[in-house]
């Protein structure tokens, strides 16, 4: 339940078009709802701007199918968002809403209910590789269910730098942006260096052994020389898209 609903909830008592008793019942799950499994936060659009988000992986697809119907049922207006999925899950939720899309790239599903853009800004989404763009894609996918205007720059990394340097408009435009990269993971710092806006790094666990699953990436954007680089957890590409978001709506 976010802000826009208790608002038009409370207006709607006001004029007599909503009894106080079904304001109750709406009501009535805040600011928490008990699953047994789960307890849905109602209040989290409230508090944070966005709704709360459904994690996927090892919860089962009811488990899944009952958190993401509590959190439709209040009459509100903000988007569902459930990551790090697969179809079988996609095809539990399509079940429940005729408006879930699959990502398949990234494994998000989204429930769109709210098209509304409250980025003040792009957020612009580059990652090294091919092989980086399923993390990238997470990320993209979150600012935009989020309520931002999203650009991809993708396969731009380091080994080729003329492909990034192509798209230097683009970079100087964003707002925010969210620079995705394994193996030694040098391009947040090059990305960084071209532009005034805060820079979100986010490591991969693309590479060969001695990445150790991302680790190395992890520590090279930890150690950037770049003073507006932030960095997120390995393969966090909702971490990514989420922070980034976050700073589009100041």
């Amino acid at each position: 339940m976010d802000k826009q609903h208790i608002q038009r909830l409370l207006e709607n008592v006001r004029a007599g078009e909503l009894s106080v008793a079904l304001a109750v019942e709406q009501l009535r799950h805040m600011p928490f709802e008990d699953l047994g499994f789960a307890k849905i936060d109602h209040h989290r659009g409230l508090r944070q701007g966005f709704a709360e988000v459904i994690y996927a992986k090892g919860k089962t697809p009811q488990q899944i199918v009952a958190i993401a119907r509590g959190m439709l049922r209040p009459r509100s207006t903000h988007n569902i968002l459930i990551t790090r999925a697969d179809r079988g899950i996609f095809r539990a939720i399509r079940r429940l809403s005729r408006h879930a899309e699959f990502h398949p790239l990234s494994g998000v599903i989204a429930i769109r209910r709210n098209r509304e853009i409250v980025g003040q800004g792009a957020i612009l989404v580059v990652a090294a590789g091919t092989s980086d763009i399923p993390v990238a894609e997470e990320a993209a996918v979150t600012a935009e269910i989020m309520g931002n205007r999203v650009e991809t720059v993708y396969d731009v990394g380091v080994a080729g730098l003329h492909r990034l340097l192509e798209h230097r408009e683009k970079i100087s435009a964003a707002r925010v942006i969210v620079c995705v990269a394994g193996m030694e993971g040098a391009l947040p710092s090059v990305v960084a260096g071209l532009v005034a806006a805060p820079v979100i790094a986010v490591p991969t666990s693309v590479g060969y052994g001695a990445s150790f699953g991302g680790l190395a990436a992890l520590l090279a954007m930890l150690n950037s020389c770049a003073s507006n680089v932030s960095v997120v957890n390995i393969d966090n590409g909702f971490g990514g898209g989420y922070v980034a978001s976050a700073i589009n709506r100041q």
